[in-house]
């Protein structure tokens, strides 16, 4: 089995977790190529002698891998997506964050998980993203791809900005807002949560429209077809305004055309067949719990 292992710089919280899988891929006699920053990271910060198992590096992947191993939170995932792109390698997260959403597997299961997926004892999640153009220009973005979001926000101002949306070409509305997220189901748990989207089904076959702090109270999240061509023009008395996807920024200028669709491809995430998603939710949101029950 060819293994990429993937990480952000190396930090104390993750030593535990990058020890035991180090080990455990060297007893299993993998092809492991770890990500060359996260590699150099290990040997500069750490004491884990990683350079003694000889494993090799990588910069960029192709479809000779089998598996990426992502080691981190949920935002190392996102990052990783950026390597993975359209290859369809299988990911699975570790999680040595937070949250962990997308990250599932815990530091003191990752043997377990670990032995799972090389028996076979997992499903592939297909989850889907998203597409962005600029002016009908698809390279405004060096990757023009999100996981779990693409927002539009105001820049170096506090007054509000005017988000014009069309759906197909449709007029919908224009939102009064601090900014306008268009969230896959995957992310719906992230940003578009906090604004007070609704939480969706992975596997649901839709996008979500959740304005950040609107001005306009009657604008609410919606729910819409994945099908849909969302297009946005955002208008305010600053002459720039920002545009992310994930992590990822660039400014445009007012009254640029953006376009929002649906990716072709999707990526594809591990899941241990003990793990659901709905008890996800009820562990990381902590639904139900409640003294008094």
């Amino acid at each position: 089995m060819k293994i990429a292992v993937y990480g952000p710089s190396y930090n104390e919280r993750s030593k535990s977790t990058i020890k035991i899988l180090i080990d455990y891929l060297k007893n299993k006699k993998a092809s492991v190529f770890f990500e060359r920053d996260f590699y150099d990271s290990i040997i500069t910060n750490s004491n884990i002698n990683i350079e003694s198992f000889s494993f090799e590096t990588f910069k960029i992947l192709d479809t000779s891998y089998d598996l990426l191993v992502s080691v981190g939170g949920d935002g190392t995932i996102l990052r990783a997506i950026t390597f993975v792109k359209d290859l369809n390698i299988p990911i699975v997260g570790i999680n040595t964050g937070r949250l962990g959403f997308l990250a599932t597997i815990p530091m003191n299961k990752v043997k377990k998980a670990l032995n799972e997926i090389y028996e076979g004892n997992y499903r592939i999640s297909k989850r889907s993203l998203l597409a962005i153009s600029i002016d009908g220009n698809e390279t405004a973005f060096e990757l023009n791809f999100a996981l779990n979001e693409i927002s539009v926000s105001r820049k170096n101002t506090t007054s509000m900005i005017s988000v014009e949306t069309w759906l197909d070409d449709e007029y919908l509305t224009s939102y009064w807002a601090d900014g306008l997220i268009v969230s896959t189901p995957t992310g719906s748990t992230g940003y578009s949560l906090s604004c007070g989207g609704p939480v969706v089904m992975p596997e649901s076959d839709s996008l979500i429209l959740t304005p950040i702090a609107p001005h306009n109270l009657n604008a609410r999240p919606l729910v819409i077809s994945s099908d849909k061509v969302i297009k946005l023009k955002v208008s305010g008395r600053e002459k720039e305004h920002l545009v992310s996807l994930d992590s990822r920024i660039i400014t445009l200028a007012n009254n640029t055309s953006i376009t929002i669709e649906k990716a072709p491809f999707n990526v594809h995430m591990i899941e241990l067949k003990d793990e659901r998603f709905i008890e996800t939710l009820r562990k990381k949101l902590l639904w139900g719990a409640d003294q008094r029950n």
